[in-house]
């Protein structure tokens, strides 16, 4: 809460004194982060202008010009041969260009600043000696035996004689901290940042890591007897880039941010030092932070707000999940009033109410969710949030599934059901149709005009034109955006047709498989599908119990009598393995990025697009750069993260030119 004016200044300070110490007890010592970091930012905003008044004024056991720490460290612990300190903090262009003018002249480095758990990695004549937390800054607590079981990417020996230390960030990946909470329904980590810092202080880290609760090192730098040297070979590091001035320094930090959704880790802000390691030594530092750095943070992904109420919105395969509105709240770049409650299970155990103040969550493309309330805010208006017994839509009685206790509609003939599979059935990743908005499919679900995907193909101009607000252009619009879906093939009409349990990537995966139209998949065996790589039990009989309804036969042969085309395209067939032979990408593993451009047309083509036909001529793609990968394929507008960490590893790099004549000689293009 703000400060009041009208409140004793003493007392103020005295409060949030407590309050942020007692919030770096818990993240710094348990591993729980209560409170969203803008919030606590903004919390030691505070007391550090109320100080900064009445320096008089200020407790003893002041968190401020301290580094960020526990009240004491529980473990063992070792002295650090130099202190790790925190960073100043800039939040506008111009604090950043105050920061490179004090240095004029110098040479300036900027990082990615990453959310997660420091550490100084020590290395005695190239074997690993001990790993410590920042701990006070002075003194760290050790963990090497821990981190051997949690981060198994950190490496045991490097070449480097003498003793090296290597300081960086333990993070956990968004995509291992969403698997684990997947996983783990009861026991979910609330951010990826308290999933690091909480892993870390586990007593049975074993148990951690065969529950792959895993972290990753990022490494930002290192040093040899106490002058800097170069990251040794064998660890990640940060993206980084080197500027000459102030301008240079902010088109870097934008270029981060501008990267920030399509990481796999969350990173907070960007590190802007100086470059030059004698320069940023004879910088110097005051008691919590080096004068040589600062840290630019981003809007936060994470904020407080009230959540106003709950809806349950009928799905197309019949789940029922809960829907919330907020009070809007910028958070993640964006203003947020919709957010996913996840499942009831996950209400009930964090019991989320009606009113509560509720941490709002937004990472990426990622639905914004309710990541935690905060019950010391309640003043006794808050009501229970009652999952329904039945449809809202239908009235059937509804069926609770899994362990999220998820509500399910069972009645195919379910209204909600049927738009909502006609509104799938037009998107983009299935049929296509432009010009069809779900206002209208709404709208024609109702008069009962559309009940079936097959018919959207039966409507004219002239049935749309007796609707209110619809015109001619729009109505000629519609119809040939319909006409032009026609052409879709087996792989969109499988996304389209919403198949429990089989995701697009199950659609492409039929297609490679050699299935030539739906009929032939329609026929398969449980059996047979299982036979596919990462098609698992599940999905195979949810695949074959979905093609047995009558229902399904019936619209399948409808879709047929108007021309819809449900047989494999030609970009989704298997590649010719003959053909590939020659091809330096049958067998590779590739690693996609930036802008590219279809030579046959000239038009940009979709990442997405380019992955399948890359898996055509048989590579095998990754999200990231590893030594394991054997080509980056860049397009236009490439970062330097990616090629930075393709040139240190030994990673050909190739350009989109060269990838098109690979594509055309594998006769995929």
């Amino acid at each position: 809460m703000p400060f009041n004016r009208g409140v004793d200044v003493a007392k103020r300070i005295n409060e949030l004194t407590a309050e942020v110490t007692r919030l770096n007890d818990l993240y710094y010592g348990a591993g729980d982060s209560p409170l969203p970091d803008a919030d606590y930012d903004a919390l030691k905003d505070e007391l550090a202008a109320l100080v900064a008044e009445h320096p008089e004024l200020e407790p003893a056991g002041s968190p401020l010009g301290k580094v960020n720490a526990p009240a004491e460290l529980t473990g063992p612990t070792v002295r650090h041969a130099r202190p790790m300190l925190s960073l100043a903090k800039a939040t506008s262009e111009e604090q950043i260009r105050t920061f490179c003018e004090r240095f004029g002249g110098q040479v300036f480095r900027v990082s990615e600043k990453l959310d997660g758990l420091s550490l100084s990695v020590v290395y005695a004549d190239g074997t690993l000696d001990y790993v410590a937390t920042r701990g006070t800054g002075a003194v760290g607590e050790l963990v090497t035996a821990k981190v051997r079981h949690v981060i198994p990417g950190l490496p045991a020996e490097i070449d480097a004689p003498g003793r090296v230390e290597v300081r960086g960030e333990a993070v956990m990946l968004r995509s291992v901290w969403s698997a684990y909470n997947e996983a783990h329904p009861a026991r979910t980590l609330t951010n990826p940042r308290s999933g690091a810092a909480g892993t870390l202080v586990l007593k049975d880290p074993e148990a951690a890591a065969k529950a792959r609760r895993l972290l990753r090192f990022f490494a930002f730098g290192a040093d040899r007897d106490g002058a800097a040297v170069e990251v040794p070979a064998g660890f990640e590091t940060v993206a980084q880039f080197v500027c000459a001035d102030a301008a240079e320094v902010i088109d870097a930090v934008h270029a981060i941010g501008a990267r920030r959704d399509g990481l796999d880790y969350d990173i907070d802000g960007a590190v802007v030092r100086l470059h030059e390691p004698a320069a940023f030594d004879a910088a110097g530092f005051n008691s919590a932070e080096p004068r040589g750095a600062i840290a630019f943070k981003y809007p936060p992904e994470e904020k407080l707000t009230t959540l106003l109420s709950v809806e349950w919105p009928v799905g197309k395969i019949g789940r029922v999940p809960p829907r919330a509105k907020v009070a809007p709240v910028f958070v993640g770049g964006v203003t947020v009033e919709n957010i996913t409650l996840h499942n009831p299970r996950l209400i009930r155990e964090r019991d989320l109410r009606i009113g509560d103040t509720v941490a709002v969550v937004r990472r990426g493309d990622v639905i914004p969710f309710a990541g935690r309330s905060l019950p010391e805010r309640r003043d006794g208006t808050e009501t229970e949030i009652v999952p329904p017994a039945h449809c809202p839509s239908c009235g059937s009685e509804l069926e609770v599934r899994g362990t999220g206790e998820e509500r399910w509609c069972l009645n195919l003939q379910c209204p909600a059901q049927a738009t909502r599979r006609l509104m799938h059935w037009a998107s983009r990743q299935a049929a296509d149709m432009e010009g069809v908005g779900d206002t209208w499919i709404e709208k024609l679900a109702e008069d009962g005009v559309l009940r079936n995907r097959s018919d959207f193909y039966d409507l004219t101009a002239e049935q749309l034109l007796g609707y209110e607000r619809m015109g001619e252009v729009s109505a000629r619009n519609m119809v040939d955006s319909i006409a032009a879906s026609k052409g879709l093939g087996l792989r969109r009409a499988l996304i389209g047709l919403a198949i429990p349990m089989a995701s697009e990537g199950t659609a492409k995966r039929l297609c490679l498989a050699g299935y030539e139209s739906i009929e032939d998949v329609a026929a398969a065996t449980a059996e047979d599908l299982v036979a596919i790589r990462d098609i698992g039990p599940k999905a195979a009989e949810s695949i074959v119990a979905f093609f047995a309804r009558p229902e399904v036969r019936r619209e399948l042969a409808a879709l047929r009598e108007r021309g819809v085309h449900l047989d494999v395209l030609p970009e989704d067939r298997p590649v010719d393995a003959a053909a590939a032979d020659d091809s330096p990408l049958k067998g590779a593993s590739v690693v996609i990025t930036g802008a590219f451009t279809d030579p046959r047309s000239g038009a940009k083509i979709s990442r997405p697009d380019v992955t399948r036909l890359v898996e055509q001529a048989a590579a095998t793609t990754a999200s990231s750069v590893s030594a394991n990968t054997d080509y980056l394929l860049t397009g236009d507008n490439v970062g330097a993260a990616k090629t930075g960490k393709a040139e240190k590893l030994g990673v050909a790099v190739v350009e989109q030119d060269r990838l098109w004549r690979w594509l055309t000689e594998a006769g995929v293009i």
